[in-house]
């Protein structure tokens, strides 16, 4: 298939990876789109129809690229093994890993997603990349905790990313260690509650009700 032959959709997403490398720059404007539409040989003034909608199209298609990506470094087959907790933990620290080589258009962008006319689709975006880790890990809740859950991790993948901005360390050790204190809190929370109950308190028990209590993390 030729760039002329691709449909707005498909634009998008050759495009959306190129994105971050130009937005660092020039911010998420359109000069962005027309260097990423250059570098794949796509028509610039089919570049500007496919993000149309300005920052937050370009900011999305990113950030659907992210999830994509994610889904291919840890396929079912690698999760597995591993308990829920461990899941979304990794599935977090993956996303954090896919992010760091961007990490100044990703601070443009969370500005962006700042301003009060974007709030409600920059929580969409929470949202998604959220329901695309807990459906990653495996959960298949239909009741009241299919939203809960990836209310409160959407609360606590975005307070980790504020902590990832400005984390200098080492394998942005720092971001890692605070969001394995923040399920660490609630693992402890959901233990002695357990025990309270009279409940023999397992990783089981507690992670049936797994960030239910993230989104008020004690730093």
């Amino acid at each position: 298939m030729t760039t002329q032959d691709m449909t707005l959709d498909e634009v998008r997403c050759a495009l959306a990876p190129l994105l971050p490398r130009h937005a660092a720059f020039d911010g998420w404007k359109p000069e962005a789109v027309a260097m990423a539409a250059a570098e794949k040989g796509v028509d610039a003034d089919i570049a500007g129809l496919a993000f149309a909608d300005g920052p937050m199209d370009m900011i999305d298609a990113w950030f659907a690229s992210i999830d994509a990506r994610m889904m291919e470094a840890l396929p079912s087959s690698s999760l597995a093994a591993m308990s829920i907790r461990a899941r979304i933990t990794a599935l977090v620290e993956t996303r954090l890993a896919l992010l760091a080589p961007d990490r100044e258009a990703l601070r443009r962008a969370v500005a962006i997603m700042a301003m009060p006319r974007n709030s409600p689709r920059a929580a969409k975006l929470g949202w998604r990349a959220a329901d695309m880790m807990w459906r990653a890990a495996g959960d298949e809740a239909a009741d009241l905790s299919h939203y809960s859950k990836r209310m409160t991790l959407a609360g606590v993948y975005a307070a980790t990313l504020l902590v990832f901005l400005d984390d200098e360390s080492d394998g942005h050790a720092e971001s890692r260690a605070f969001l394995a204190r923040r399920i660490e809190d609630v693992m402890r929370f959901e233990r002695t509650k357990a025990r309270f109950k009279g409940v023999g308190g397992g990783e089981r028990l507690s992670l049936s009700r797994f960030i239910g209590r993230l989104r008020y993390p004690a730093i």
